[in-house]
């Protein structure tokens, strides 16, 4: 099993963070080898930025990603910039807000998540990324919800954590209905 995971954003987004959640809860909490990495402009906050995960039960030789399994876009200049590299069978995990202007003739299995709308209603809009990482859990099962959690306690700050928390569980609630939507 190897899988690689493409988040792609902006600064100031915790693009990064989720892609050091992701690998975290594979290798620390789980029993898989992982590795991560991550490309930002030379803006802090705004410009594009993008974190790639490799997940494998054998040793990662080579921590780039190429064409990513899954593939995470939470702008619209990520979506553009790196919807060709997604593999013909892979799955899009979007943000429609965030993402107006789509293809329509994509192959991969392709999900919408609201993650910056559901992160407002939840009160701050910076959980947006655990939102999407919880619908990530859910769409593809490729993950422990419990090892994740303990990965979001990890790497968030303690003030966070609930918050947080309660943003990963929303993000799970509507990656679960939308599976079911699409089996019905």
């Amino acid at each position: 099993m190897r899988v690689e995971i493409r988040i792609g954003g902006f600064g100031g987004q915790g693009i990064i963070r989720t892609g050091l959640i992701l690998a975290t809860a594979s290798c620390v909490y789980g029993d898989k080898n992982a590795i991560q990495t991550a490309s930002y402009g030379p803006e802090s906050r705004g410009g594009r930025c993008r974190s790639e995960v490799i997940i494998s039960d054998e040793d990662i030789d080579f921590p780039k990603v190429e064409h990513p399994d899954i593939l995470v876009a939470m702008s619209q200049e990520a979506y553009l910039g790196y919807i060709d590299d997604l593999k013909e069978t892979g799955i899009l995990i979007v943000d429609p807000d965030l993402v107006p202007n789509q293809r329509k003739n994509s192959k991969a299995k392709i999900y919408e998540v609201p993650a910056t709308r559901i992160a407002e209603e939840l009160g701050k809009k910076i959980t947006a990324n655990v939102v999407m990482i919880g619908a990530l859990a859910a769409l593809t099962n490729l993950f422990n919800v419990e090892q994740l959690k303990e990965s979001i306690r990890r790497n968030i700050p303690k003030a966070f954590i609930e918050l947080n928390l309660s943003a990963f569980e929303k993000g799970y609630e509507h990656g679960k209905n939308l599976l079911e939507a699409k089996a019905s």
